[in-house]
Formats: C-alpha cells, sequence, structure tokens
C-alpha cells in the first residue's frame, strides 16, 4: 500500500473517503513531522491551503500530528501552491504542506509536501512516510511534553508572495494602460493574484474571486478558459489570464479571446529567453502530452525539446537533473526556475505580460508561434490498472493506428495519478482521422481493462 499511497501529486481523492479522511491526515501529520524532525534544524513547517470546505479540517488534523509530533506549525491561511513553495524556502522551514486538489471539484482535496528547497519530495521520502501511515502497529517516537510543538498564523503571508512573484516583473516596467481580465477559480489566488497585478498599475477585472467553500473550479479558472476569453471580448480587455484552484498552472487568451495553452505559451517564453541568452543549451522540458508542433518549433529556432512523462514534479526534476531553466506542461504548469521551483501561475502570467511590454505588441501577434498538430485526449473509465502489455490487443491496436499514421503522428497511453482513468490520446495531421483513431482505441481499452 505505501507504494500506492501518494500519486503523481501528493495523497488525493473524494473527502471523507479513504485516504482523504481526518484520521489519515492526522497520521499523515505525525509521520511527515517523524520524518523531518531530523537535526539541528528549526523543526518548522509551513502549511497552507486552497478555498475548499474541506480544507479546515483537513489543516486542523495535519496541525495537531505535526505539533505532536515536535514540529511548529504556521498556518498561511488560503494561498497558491507555489507561494507555500516559496515560504518554505523564505522561512527556513524543514517543510511545506499543501491542502488542495488544484484542479479537482470541491469534493475532492489532497495533501502534498514540499522539501526545505521547495522542491516536491522525492518518491523514496514519500513512500518512507507512507509506510508510517499505512503500518497500524507503528510506534509513534513522541517527544516529551516540553517538546511539542506550537501552531501560529502568519498574517502577511499574501503580501510576502505578492512581493516575491512582483520581483520577476523588470523594476522598469510597469503594467499602466492594460486592461487585464484574471480568473481566479473561485480559488487559493482569489486576492493575490488580482492585487499583485493592479500594484503593477494594470486595470483589473475579476472573475472567480468570491469563494464560498464548495465553487472552487466550478464553471470558471483554467479548466474552462471559454469564461475569462467571453469576459475579454465583452470589456475589450489586452489579455485574459486564467488559474487553477491552486493557482500553479495557468491559460492565457488573447485581446480576440483566442485560447492559448502551456505548449503555445511555452514556445512564446523559450523564443523571448533564447533571444536574451537567458535559455541554457536552449533546452525547453516538456512532457510527452506536448504537440509535436513545439518539438518542431524548438528545432527550427535551434533549440531542444526534452520529453518527461506527465506531471510538473517530473519536469521540475528534468530541469534540476539538466540545469534548464523553463519547463512546463502543455496544461499549463509553467516553472521558470530562475525564479521558482514548481509551477506557478501568477509568475509565468508576469512573464508574458513583460514579453508583450518589451515587445509593445497584442498578444495575438506575438503569439501565434505554433501550429499544432490535430490532437484528441479520451479519459476512458477503468477498474483495473495492467500494464499494457499485459493486454496484447491494446498493444496490436497501437501498432496499427501507427502504422496507420505513417510516421506523421504519436500514440500515448497513460494511466492517471489521480483519478481511475487511462488518457487515452492520439495526434497526427488529419483530424478526422485523429478522432476516428482515438475513439477506436478508447474502446479496445476500456475493453480490456474492464
Amino acid at each position: 500500500m505505501a507504494e500506492r499511497f501518494f500519486g503523481t501529486d501528493g495523497l488525493r481523492g473524494t473527502v471523507n473517503v479513504a485516504p482523504m479522511t481526518v484520521d489519515v491526515a492526522l497520521r499523515l501529520g505525525i509521520a511527515a513531522g517523524v520524518r523531518f524532525r531530523q537535526g539541528a534544524r528549526q523543526h518548522r513547517v509551513v502549511i497552507g491551503k486552497d478555498t475548499r470546505l474541506s480544507g479546515y479540517m483537513f489543516e486542523s488534523a495535519l496541525t495537531a500530528g505535526l505539533c505532536a509530533a515536535g514540529m511548529h506549525v504556521i498556518m498561511t491561511g488560503p494561498l497558491p501552491t507555489p507561494a507555500i513553495s516559496f515560504l518554505t524556502r523564505s522561512m527556513r522551514a524543514d517543510l511545506g504542506v499543501v491542502i488542495s486538489a488544484s484542479h479537482n471539484p470541491f469534493h475532492d482535496n489532497g495533501i502534498k509536501f514540499f522539501d526545505a528547497d521547495g522542491y516536491k519530495l522525492p518518491d523514496q521520502v514519500e513512500n518512507e512516510i507512507a509506510a508510517m501511515v499505512c503500518d497500524p502497529e507503528f510506534a509513534w517516537p513522541y517527544p516529551d511534553a516540553r517538546h511539542v510543538g506550537r501552531a501560529t498564523k502568519i498574517e502577511d503571508a499574501g503580501g510576502r508572495y505578492i512581493v516575491f512573484t512582483k520581483n520577476s516583473f523588470p523594476a522598469h516596467m510597469t503594467l499602466s494602460g492594460l486592461r487585464i481580465v484574471v480568473d481566479c477559480a473561485n480559488g487559493a489566488s482569489y486576492k493575490v493574484a488580482p492585487l499583485a497585478l493592479e500594484e503593477l498599475g494594470a486595470e483589473v477585472f475579476r472573475i472567480g474571486d468570491a469563494p464560498n467553500g464548495t465553487n472552487i473550479n466550478d464553471h470558471c479558472g483554467a479548466l474552462h478558459p471559454d469564461v475569462v476569453a467571453a469576459k475579454v471580448r465583452e470589456v475589450r480587455a489586452d489579455v485574459g489570464l486564467a488559474l487553477d484552484g491552486d493557482a500553479d498552472r495557468l491559460i492565457v487568451v488573447d485581446e480576440h479571446g483566442t485560447i492559448l495553452d502551456g505548449d503555445q505559451i511555452m514556445a512564446m517564453c523559450a523564443q523571448s529567453m533564447m533571444a536574451r541568452g537567458e535559455l541554457p543549451g536552449n533546452l525547453l522540458v516538456a512532457t510527452v502530452m506536448s504537440n509535436m508542433a513545439l518539438e518542431i518549433f524548438m528545432k527550427e529556432h535551434g533549440g531542444t525539446l526534452l520529453r518527461t512523462p506527465v506531471g510538473d514534479r517530473y519536469v521540475v526534476e528534468a530541469m534540476r537533473q539538466r540545469e534548464a531553466m523553463l519547463g512546463g506542461e502543455q496544461s499549463g504548469h509553467l516553472i521558470f526556475h530562475n525564479y521558482s521551483t514548481t509551477g506557478d501561475g501568477l509568475l509565468a502570467a508576469l512573464q508574458i505580460l513583460r514579453i508583450m511590454r518589451e515587445k509593445e505588441k497584442p498578444l495575438s501577434q506575438i503569439a501565434g508561434l505554433l501550429t499544432p498538430f490535430p490532437q484528441k485526449l479520451v479519459n476512458v473509465r477503468v477498474e483495473k490498472r495492467l500494464p499494457f502489455e499485459e493486454r496484447p490487443v491494446i498493444g496490436e491496436t497501437v501498432a496499427k493506428i501507427e502504422k496507420t499514421l505513417g510516421g506523421r503522428g504519436r500514440v500515448l497511453l497513460r494511466y492517471s495519478g489521480t483519478e481511475a482513468l487511462c488518457r487515452v490520446m492520439v495526434e497526427g495531421e488529419d483530424p478526422d482521422l485523429v478522432v476516428q483513431l482515438v475513439n477506436e482505441l478508447a474502446e479496445v481499452v476500456a475493453r480490456e481493462l474492464r
């Protein structure tokens, strides 16, 4: 169970259904405290959350467990995931904890950790924590009563994060004269994102800035960019920014309401960074989900695209190994490693706005760098997560589809790290053929993994 306890982005699931229960959260807090209360460090933990109703109970359970293990807890309240990564580093904490299910609906929640350097924990450390949580006979090495932890709240955490993100924007520039629509998904960025943009001089039109505990990601934010696109057209804004529930991903809309995904944003940022000599080795790191057009774009501009498995943690791992400065996902996770150790939607938005200011052109004139290959993704709900090679019919179907594409397309199968889904993706030049082939493969997968 320990190996499957954490998914690709921490622990996640339906609230009050195992493993997302308060008793598991309590044990998780104790286990994390035991693992990180080592040596002569601060024994300090920063805990943040998004705006889900269940965040209160998980925050209390984790805090109780961590304090019982002798860790001092600092609670920030609702803040973006990247803000907790930053504050963990800034406050010299041993551990950062985020309570969020990112883009999932409110009835889900999750728990993920950052180490003292602001990076997500490696699998080995997660497995050590999971082993303690999952062992009902584990003997907790509690400290004596004099050494239990304290829990406090920090009131200026949002302001600290705003200053941090603004420091990534050139000091001689402002956003004065720009009309910006920002959709905060009724999530963790509902205060800090609009404020940061306004402090830089923009005229900001807010969407999704009234969380009530249950409306996070509800027909708003990065998963519903048509909402921000419609608002951009309505108010004649220069740009629209759509964040997700924990604000670690970004989807952008130009002044015409055209939606730009992570691949298109990465192409624009990579071109700008290469021109300024800020992209070492002209290397961009992305996942297997990124469109072939991005790979071709990098090659044509003297760069290289390095692909990783899906998940921003794998992108970051590859960036650290190769000392890359830019990476991300088609879904909108964007990592600017010279500023941050994880995906940061607000910080990414400021880099795009910087490019707009430098070029003094509308976004539509500087963003059209890619002509994406038609790509279709189908999510197939599965009962079994068997290795695909154990189902020969799936392999035979993939081989047939790849032959049909003739080297001018891709097929990708992978399991979701957080849900009982198999992602089936086909990419090629003919959109009608792509739809036909992905539906054919999805039917096979559904039948073989029932």
